[in-house]
């Protein structure tokens, strides 16, 4: 049972997109059933949060956060802000970082993985449409993931691409084409807004990392309003029967035409929220 006057966990929204305004929403309405309330909301054009979210809680300077005394910080805007505020972020609160692309930068990774040590502050990365997340990362733990492939196939114009992807996806008319095969690492740059799903599975398969998880990006025309994500991991071989362990699993996630988000990550993003409830000074899969 609650106990009257009970401290609420102070959520602060960094991102005022379809995600952040579902997350804020969510927290007026339902906030009290979970002890949550809102500490502030920032978005990059502060027009966007007029009439939207009340003043007291809009926050103009994201540089004054701390002013705000939240608890915990969830980034929903673009992997920028996890680069520029994410060290910051964590001195003060837990993170949750909701664009984990921002992750294959090994020096922003190294710098927010040391912060959440120093500081005692968690480091959550949202699973999203990350199927089993916590199975591999069990099996990391013990050593005996050997491969982890994820190959994640949209509608051409549910894609936002950077450098020489763009041309190439401009080019498919009517046949599924790979847009890419190779390094997760290589590839959060040249989709920083679309592979959070690979981001997060290098996070929980730690022993290979964005350099050695495989990620597919896959242009399909025939799914205007799906996101088909399929995650293949390999574990150990048995010496005597030279049998491989192996899981292939095949996640169909409905999603509004040319949408970036389907519909399945909304619901997803707020379980994470609900599991972020300090977890020490480390990097937590939620």
């Amino acid at each position: 049972m609650k106990m009257s006057g009970e401290r609420k966990r102070r959520i602060g929204i960094v991102g005022f997109g379809r995600i952040g305004r579902y997350l804020v929403q969510r927290i007026e309405e339902e906030g009290y059933k979970h002890d949550l309330e809102l500490a502030f909301v920032w978005n990059r054009s502060a027009e966007g949060l007029q009439g939207r979210v009340p003043g007291h809680l809009q926050l103009l300077d994201l540089l004054d956060f701390d002013e705000c005394k939240a608890d915990l910080i969830i980034e929903v805007a673009d992997p920028c802000i996890t680069r520029d505020f994410g060290e910051r972020f964590l001195r003060a609160a837990d993170f949750l970082v909701g664009s984990p692309t921002a992750l294959a930068d090994q020096t922003t990774e190294s710098k927010l993985r040391e912060m959440a040590g120093r500081s005692g502050h968690t480091l959550y990365v949202p699973s999203g449409a990350f199927w089993g997340g916590e199975d591999i990362q069990r099996m990391a733990e013990r050593g005996t993931l050997q491969g982890l492939k994820i190959t994640m196939a949209k509608h051409p114009k549910s894609f936002r691409l950077v450098g020489e992807l763009v041309e190439k996806n401009n080019q498919v008319v009517n046949e599924r084409t790979i847009l890419f095969e190779g390094p997760v690492r290589s590839l959060c740059a040249l989709a920083p807004n679309n592979v959070n799903t690979m981001a997060a599975a290098c996070v929980a398969a730690h022993t290979l990392g964005f350099d050695n998880v495989v990620g597919v990006l896959v242009a399909d025309p025939s799914i205007p309003d799906w996101h088909h994500v399929e995650i293949e991991v390999t574990g150990p071989t048995n010496e005597k029967s030279g049998q491989t362990f192996a899981v292939k699993t095949s996640r169909w996630n409905p999603a509004e035409p040319s949408s970036v988000t389907g519909s399945a990550t909304f619901l997803s993003f707020w379980s994470s929220l609900l599991v972020c409830k300090g977890h020490g000074g480390r990097v937590y899969l939620c």
